[in-house]
Order: structure tokens, then sequence, then C-alpha cells
């Protein structure tokens, strides 16, 4: 089977999904900590969510493996297996922020394939295959394609919090922040399809785990962009993650980071 016949089952995934969790948005659900040190929530709707998409995996793909956040992993060396976050930026979705988004990755032989963001209440799609990219929302349908930028005085980076990197690891990104032109912080999975819809630079993260970065990076690279870790290594695994617009920036953000 090719991508393409994942494609409309991949939009039920979302559409199922998304249905599974608006009714908990701004509600005064209940939220547990699975973190051992830090605060690290999860929600009814996180699980509820990842048990609808795991169903219906299981029941049209039986043969597929599963890697998701809230249940763990069912024949992850198959062939074929989805990589599922919920809700990726659960702090956001807690807080009544509505950048947060559900992340469907299709991997075939532990290479990502195809990829998908998915936001319920604003009504937006990033979807991308590598070889292109693709929005779908309430300013109707386009392909997403980077910005060039040659230099890193000129480029906007995005980072989630730089409060969620060990101390060598911030003083790393603290280069690349005095060298750029904006920093911005926030975003979770958006700042991946922002930067792959041309609004920003750079994305730089860590400690991130394969569900975070998967769906995600089919998306920037089918945009035209690059994504790797700080090593320059391929990101399916996660860790820590540089993506970019403009392979020039990469690689002075590569630079900078292992200086």
């Amino acid at each position: 089977m090719t991508v393409i016949d994942f494609t409309a089952f991949i939009g039920r995934l979302a559409t199922a999904s998304g249905e599974t969790i608006l009714p908990f948005f701004r509600t005064s659900l209940g939220i547990d900590n699975k973190g051992a040190h830090d605060f690290d929530p999860v929600t009814e709707a996180d699980r509820a969510a990842e048990a609808v998409m795991r169903r219906m995996i299981q029941a049209s793909f039986p043969q597929h493996g599963i890697v998701g956040e809230e249940f763990g992993n069912e024949r992850e060396d198959a062939e074929y297996v989805w990589v599922l976050d919920p809700i990726d930026g659960t702090k956001s979705f807690i807080s009544g922020f509505p950048t947060w988004g559900t992340l469907i990755a299709l991997m075939h032989k532990k290479m990502p394939v195809f990829g998908m963001m998915h936001q319920p209440y604003i009504g937006e799609r990033f979807s991308g295959d590598s070889g292109s990219a693709h929005y779908s929302g309430s300013a109707g349908e386009r392909r997403l394609a980077v910005r060039r930028c040659a230099s890193l005085k000129d480029a906007t980076l995005l980072t989630t919090s730089p409060l969620l990197m060990n101390e060598a690891d911030r003083a790393a990104f603290g280069r690349v922040v005095e060298t750029v032109r904006l920093t911005r912080y926030g975003g979770d999975c958006y700042s991946y399809c922002m930067l792959a819809g041309g609004h920003l630079d750079l994305v730089i993260e860590t400690e991130l785990k394969p569900y975070d970065i998967a769906a995600l990076i089919p998306i920037v690279t089918g945009a035209g962009g690059v994504v790797t870790t700080w090593e320059g290594k391929p990101a399916q695994d996660g860790g820590r993650i540089v993506a970019a617009g403009d392979p020039r920036i990469h690689e002075a953000a590569l630079k900078l980071l292992n200086g």
C-alpha cells in the first residue's frame, strides 16, 4: 500500500480524535501529573482521544504497530507503525489556549512517511508526506512552503520554553538567541507548522519523544525545510531537535549549539 491509500483514513482519525477532545476543552476537567519530578499533565481528553484512534487503527490495520504517548507501544517493529500524540501541548490545553494539536504520524520501515497536525478548535489541519505539505482550514486550502532566510540575524526563533532544557543545553540555546532577530516562546507543535507555512525560520527544542516530532517531520520537509537532531542526525526518535526553513540557518544554528 502507498501513502495515498492511507490519506483518507488519517483524515478520519483526525476527525474522530477532534470530536473526542473538544467537549473537554475549556472545561473544568481533571488533570493528573505523570511526571516524577516536573509537572507533566495528562487529562481524560488525552486518554480518550488516543483510545479512539487506537481502536480505529486496530480495526482497519490489525497488522500495524502503534506508538502512543498515553498507552505505550504495540508491535513497534512492524513494517507500518502509527505514532500518536493525542494532545501535543497539554499545558496550553489545560490553560485554555488553542496552541495545541493532535499529532498523527505513519512510519514505514521506521521512517516517517506521512504526518498530520490537527487543531479541531480552530479547525486547521497541516499535513505532509516529505514531498509536499498542505494546509486546510478557515482560510481554505493551500500548499505550504517555508521562507528563505540567509542569516541568523534575520531569523525568527521559536521554542516551547527554555525552562524545559537542562543547564548546558539552555546555555547553547542562549548563543542562538543572542544572534537571531526575534525569539518567541510557546507553540509546541504549532511552531513547526508555522515554520512550514513560512511565518518563522527556526525551531529549537530538547527532550522530545518520538510522538512529539514524528508527525511534524514530513510537514516541515514537505514544505522544503530541514529537521535534524542537534548532531545533524535523523530526528524521528526525538531528543534535541532543530527545524529550519532554510538550510543555511540550520547549519549556522548547529554550529552555535555545538560550539
